[in-house]
């Protein structure tokens, strides 16, 4: 019951927290969104070229990226299981910071700051203006 109340929180957010919450899911997931809509268009040139960091070829890991950097980021944006969206996204920064870019800012700065800021808010959760939130209130209303 613990991880339900964790997933779909209800309690705790003021209106304040909330609203930044909300511009910050939208601003930054939508931003990754990009990233990953890009991957997508070009899908096809790159998959013969992307790395392939976890050996399962380069074709599903850049499909691995898609979904991390696009699904994930969308249903992010709408505050739809935030924090296990969460979990791809903050992987795929991982895996582009470490991997990609050798674990070095000045090359992966963009990975790494998606990172931290995407682990500040699995720790934060979703709000009070996200589904989750009402699916919450739909739970434990009863």
């Amino acid at each position: 019951m613990k991880l339900i109340h964790y997933l779909f929180p209800v309690k705790g957010y003021t209106k304040e927290s909330s609203t930044f919450l909300l511009v910050s899911r939208f601003v930054f997931g939508l931003l990754l969104a990009s990233h990953g809509w890009q991957k997508l268009m070009g899908f096809k040139t790159m998959s013969t070229q992307f790395p392939d960091p976890l050996g399962v070829g380069s074709d599903i890991s850049l499909a691995l990226a898609i979904f991390g950097e696009l699904a994930c980021s969308l249903s992010f944006v709408f505050g739809f299981l935030s924090r296990l969206v969460l979990i791809p996204m903050i992987f795929t920064m991982c895996v582009a910071f470490f991997t990609a870019h050798g674990g070095s800012i000045a090359e992966g700065e963009l990975a790494f700051s998606y990172m931290v800021l995407f682990l500040l808010l699995l720790l934060a959760g979703p709000g009070r203006f996200s589904i989750d939130a009402l699916i919450g209130k739909k739970l434990f209303s009863r």
